[in-house]
């Protein structure tokens, strides 16, 4: 029995059915706006929307108590944050960290789509990048 099913156990079929049509798009959206960080144009908006993204997950995974993936969109929603705060870009390694950031919550939306446990969180992921641009 993997995530999905301690979830439609748990909770309403409906609210669980919602929760992985929202977060299947917030996760297929987030590399697009990764990569757009990277052009002055665009910095900003993108900055803004991959805050709403991860503070969405972060939302709807603490209700739903799915306790991995809240910890690590907080982690992401912080940094975020302080990016969007104190940073008026952000570098390539900054960028190459939200990419290895977004390829974790995709592997957890395939883990809930066939029923798996969710991987582990890969430990590089925890180390925030360095934020200066050099």
């Amino acid at each position: 029995m993997g995530v999905k099913s301690d979830l439609d156990s748990t909770f309403d079929y409906e609210i669980v059915d919602e929760f992985l049509e929202h977060y299947s798009m917030m996760v297929d959206s987030m590399d697009v706006m990764i990569i757009d960080l990277s052009k002055p144009s665009m910095y900003e908006l993108s900055i803004s929307e991959l805050f709403r993204v991860f503070h969405n997950i972060k939302s709807a995974s603490a209700y739903l108590k799915i306790t991995p993936m809240t910890k690590l969109a907080a982690f992401v929603e912080d940094a975020l944050e302080n990016i969007k705060t104190n940073y008026s870009s952000v570098n390539e390694e900054t960028i190459n960290w939200l990419l290895e950031i977004s390829d974790m919550f995709n592997t957890w939306k395939n883990d809930l789509r066939v029923d798996n446990e969710l991987s582990h969180i890969k430990f590089s992921l925890l180390k925030l990048p360095d934020l200066e641009n050099n």
